[in-house]
């Protein structure tokens, strides 16, 4: 089954790791009018989105996304300056990416992911001299030779659970933050620390913001989150009592819901759960056993 949050994410193209830093093939395929051109004007993209050929793409920062049944694609990143008020981020225009017939999705966020790194990473942090770019924009280095890579930072996202499994009295845990409208709900989620694993980081955030101790822990999934640099990964835990004590710092508030409370609050738009194109979505709607009305 393709959960709601993966259609973004289908048929991934081949990244030709082995081409980067090849001059010979990239001036070649950069030739070729069949390559495409996603402009990205700081971490900004034009909607509707629009693929360029190479003649049309102006003068910026080159990076080699790869190749897609036999078409090869970059992107050039140019100046935020490139762009007026119809270029947007990357989540703005989600909602299009869901809806494309090309499939593209995944090269978007390649792109998006390459200009958030290249737009925080301008110093070598161990001289902190300049960087220059190199294979073909996935290395940066500095005149002592140090390297610096693309990174993603590992982030968990959970849907914490309480109670019989598939019983009507069994409870699911959801929080909002206070800058949020009301209504609006959402799994927990947090970073992972040095020297822990997965499953601990789902068991300190949950006991950071909400108070709750959770036991068992089961991987479900994961999806690209270059927002501006993560790795969403997806878990279901089981909590082991229902006290709640909320971290103002991190939560508004943090409540059970049954499945009967999400479907009756979705349906009369009490309740905002998450876009489609989250795994969050996908975490809450496969816990309730079907799709649900509405979002954020």
């Amino acid at each position: 089954m393709t959960l709601p949050h993966e259609r973004l994410h289908e048929g991934a193209h081949d990244r030709l790791g082995h081409l980067r830093g090849n001059d010979d093939w990239e001036a070649e395929r950069w030739l070729d009018p069949s390559t495409r051109v996603l402009v990205v004007a700081g971490t900004r993209i034009s909607s509707p989105l629009t693929w360029l050929s190479p003649a049309e793409a102006p003068e910026g920062r080159r990076v080699l996304l790869g190749e897609r049944d036999g078409r090869a694609y970059f992107a050039v990143i140019v100046s935020r300056d490139h762009a007026d008020d119809s270029w947007l981020p990357l989540r703005s225009v989600l909602p299009e990416l869901v809806g494309a017939t090309d499939a593209l999705a995944p090269l978007v966020f390649h792109a998006i992911g390459m200009a958030e790194w290249l737009a925080a990473t301008r110093f070598c942090p161990r001289c902190g001299g300049p960087l220059v770019m190199q294979s073909s924009g996935h290395e940066l280095a500095c005149s002592d030779g140090h390297v610096q890579f693309p990174r993603s930072d590992p982030a968990v996202i959970m849907l914490i659970t309480h109670g019989e499994p598939g019983s009507s009295d069994e409870v699911a845990l959801l929080g909002r933050k206070g800058e949020w409208p009301d209504g609006r709900f959402s799994t927990l989620a947090g970073f992972c620390e040095p020297g822990e694993s997965l499953e601990d980081a789902v068991r300190r955030e949950v006991a950071e913001e909400a108070g709750v101790r959770v036991g068992a822990v089961q991987y479900v999934g994961n999806q690209p989150w270059p927002l501006p640099a993560s790795l969403m990964l997806g878990f279901t835990g089981v909590a082991l009592d229902l006290d709640i004590n909320t971290d103002a710092e991190e939560l508004d508030e943090a409540r059970w819901f049954t499945r009967e409370d999400l479907l009756r609050g979705a349906k009369a738009g009490d309740l905002l759960l998450p876009g489609e194109v989250s795994i969050s979505r996908s975490l809450i709607e496969g816990w309730v056993g079907q799709p649900l009305p509405g979002s954020w």
